[in-house]
């Protein structure tokens, strides 16, 4: 059983930064996609950053060059930071963890922007 954990939400003004970790529990190797999404009120769940073999990386387009994902595998942790946040980075953030055919999700982290 795969059982990711999030921290480092928070409030914090426009233009300043954050960042999340996750760390996941169970068995868990270098090659399993890892990623953040993230679900705003009233709208679907969206990936924000993803990163798997290789350490290639995936971004939306609304944060790229603001938002890095990265792994540390020897702590099966995955972390984003997040920089020159927006109101509307305003969202629960979700970790995800892919280690075979399953997704696994953690419990969301608030993630809040004030302008």
């Amino acid at each position: 059983q795969v059982q990711p954990v999030e921290s480092g939400g928070g409030l914090v003004q426009a233009g300043g930064s954050l960042r999340l970790s996750c760390a996941a529990s169970g068995s868990i190797f270098s090659d399993n996609p890892m990623g953040w999404y993230r679900q705003a009120p009233g709208k679907q769940r969206e990936l924000v950053a993803s990163i798997r073999s290789g350490g290639i990386t995936n971004y939306a387009d609304s944060v790229k060059g603001r938002f890095t994902i990265s792994r540390d595998n020897a702590k099966n942790t995955v972390y984003l930071q997040m920089n020159s946040l927006k109101s509307e980075d305003t969202a629960v953030y979700y970790c995800n963890v892919v280690p075979g055919l399953r997704h696994y999700w953690g419990q969301g982290t608030q993630v809040t922007v004030s302008s």
